[in-house]
């Protein structure tokens, strides 16, 4: 399974939050870190923010903080979230797509089966399982 660049960016800045889960992160200060746009991950911060993982607070001393503690948030559950429009294949997007094998296909199940099996996996860990360590100078 391949993730979008949406999620792993996600991920980046919950693993950097997770890290310093007292400490406010500004959308610049990641951005630069990861060398990403501000604007793409302002966008990953509302739909982080939106479900409740995130807090994020105006103004001076502002940026985003982990709404809940880094061991109560599920891997599985963040993928399932950051994905939420990704469909795996094309049959499985919420229209149907347009299969032209449907209805004798014996991989779609196969699939389905593996999607579910890698993220039960990652719902055994936690966002405090992948925390990023400190930097260390050179």
């Amino acid at each position: 399974m391949r993730l979008t660049s949406f999620t792993d960016y996600g991920l980046r800045m919950l693993m950097r939050m997770a890290s310093a889960p007292d400490r406010a992160f500004s959308t610049a200060e990641l951005a630069d870190e990861f060398g990403v746009s501000r604007n793409h991950l302002a966008k990953i911060m509302q739909r982080l923010s939106r479900a409740g993982l995130i807090e994020t607070r105006r103004g001076g001393g502002g940026g985003a903080v982990l709404a809940q503690p880094a061991q109560d948030i599920r891997l599985g559950a963040v993928i399932r979230l950051l994905e939420e429009d990704q469909a795996l294949v094309e049959c499985f997007a919420a229209n149907g797509g347009a299969c032209s094998i449907d209805g004798r296909c014996r991989l779609k199940a196969r699939l389905a089966a593996a999607e579910r099996a890698f993220l039960a996996d990652l719902d055994r860990s936690t966002l405090k399982d992948i925390a990023l360590e400190p930097k260390v100078s050179a």
